[in-house]
């Protein structure tokens, strides 16, 4: 049993990681780590959504174009919020998931198994600059490898963790066998509550008699 009621452990199973952890009540609670692979489809799928929005956001400035300086910072502005608004309004919406997170059936977690709250999540997403360098999330996949968690930068940072929802977070109670009964000599099981209660308080004065 581990001392520390937020402390983990790691189990390897047959395909994927599993990360432990062992509440104060002596449960333990078992989630999957999701896989690149599996993070990598959830994040095509939230692409595509990026991109049909971005595309209607295009199409609404071709239609009704702002003038002068207010082009450039338009686009910026729906830019950014598109990219990193997404991922990180989803997230802190939705309890961890995006739309194509929820597509696969997985979620962001923290470490301890609570949710992240707005700063985590926010710094979280942010990091996404530098885990898409050089160019299709390479660093984000070259640091997920590197670890058993398939933890990308801003789950370093976050003390996040991108789990399987459909593992289930299966609760492992370990319950303590209780000692089996031992026979009361001189058959003392046939005493009342009230005799052993006069028997004990017969023993105690006397010992203060003696003493």
């Amino acid at each position: 049993m581990f001392s520390d009621p937020n402390s983990l452990s790691l189990q390897r199973g047959s395909f994927a990681e599993s990360h432990t952890i062992e509440t104060p009540e002596q449960t333990n609670i078992e989630f999957t780590v999701a896989g690149v692979g599996s993070r990598a489809l959830a994040l095509l799928i939230d692409s595509l959504i990026q991109a049909g929005v971005l595309l209607i956001g295009l199409l609404a400035l071709t239609a009704f174009p702002p003038k002068g300086v207010w082009v450039v910072s338009a686009i910026v502005i729906i830019l950014f919020l598109l990219y990193y608004g997404y991922f990180t309004l989803f997230e802190i919406f939705w309890n961890g998931q995006t739309p194509g997170k929820r597509k696969v059936k997985i979620r962001v977690i923290k470490d301890t198994g609570r949710r992240l709250n707005a700063l985590e999540t926010i710094a979280r997403n942010l990091l996404r600059i530098v885990d898409q360098l050089p160019g299709f999330y390479a660093v984000a996949i070259a640091v997920s490898l590197l670890n058993k968690q398939n933890k990308r930068i801003g789950d370093l940072v976050a003390g996040s963790l991108v789990v399987r929802e459909d593992s289930g977070a299966q609760v492992q109670p370990d319950w303590y066998e209780p000692e089996p009964a031992r026979h009361a000599p001189l058959g003392a099981e046939r005493l009342s509550d009230e005799e052993v209660i006069l028997i004990e308080s017969f023993l105690l004065r006397d010992r203060k008699s003696v003493v």
